[in-house]
């Protein structure tokens, strides 16, 4: 998504982009995108307002960029030797960033955002994109092993892997942990080998 003020220039400009969007962070996690402001944004940043205004616009502008910045790190899908292991390391992943007290509130206000604001919606859609890019190589290993089957959709073993968990967090409501994702990986792992993530193609009538 092409937001003002979300590229990567150098020196003054980045400390800048730096400061505005990890204090959008800080504020989303701690007020919410209902009580965040561009005012608050640019007091806790230190960078004058009109600068805000000018690059990112408006609260949705700002919580969008900063949430694009998560491909800018360098995380790694996991290679454990096993598709069961693997699909445990991430659904696990995301039951310790939901749950643990340190770390919980940033992306549950994110996902929170996403249903108040487009932009925010659209951003962290391409956050989750980007991961699953980066997840495709779960899938061509286990295929390798002769885990599962040749054109296992991976996407889907990503989805089918965390749902539960999703579903847990944001509709159910109820407690999660790591021994639910153990559970949700040896399912998915299990569907997988039978087949069940190999798209079946569309008859013709």
């Amino acid at each position: 998504m092409a937001t003002s003020g979300t590229q990567r220039p150098g020196g003054r400009t980045e400390r800048t982009r730096q400061a505005v969007l990890h204090a959008t962070l800080d504020l989303l996690a701690e007020r919410g995108f209902g009580e965040l402001t561009v005012e608050a944004v640019a007091e806790r940043s230190g960078v004058h307002k009109t600068t805000v205004y000018r690059r990112w616009s408006s609260p949705d502008g700002l919580v969008a960029a900063a949430l694009q910045m998560g491909a800018e790190d360098d995380w790694k899908a996991p290679d454990t030797g096993s598709l069961e292991n693997d699909l445990y390391e991430v659904a696990a992943e995301v039951v310790r960033y939901f749950t643990e007290p340190a770390l919980k509130e940033l992306p549950t206000a994110s996902v929170l955002a996403a249903f108040q604001s487009p932009q925010a919606a659209e951003a962290l859609h391409d956050f989750y994109a980007d991961r699953h890019v980066r997840m495709v190589p779960i899938a061509e290993r286990a295929v390798a092993r002769g885990e599962i089957p040749s054109g296992t959709d991976g996407d889907e073993l990503v989805r089918a892997v965390c749902g539960p968990i999703f579903y847990r967090l944001f509709l159910s409501r109820e407690s999660v942990t790591v021994a639910e994702a153990r559970v949700s990986a040896r399912a998915v792992a299990v569907a997988a080998t039978s087949g069940a993530f190999v798209p079946v193609p569309h008859s013709e009538d």
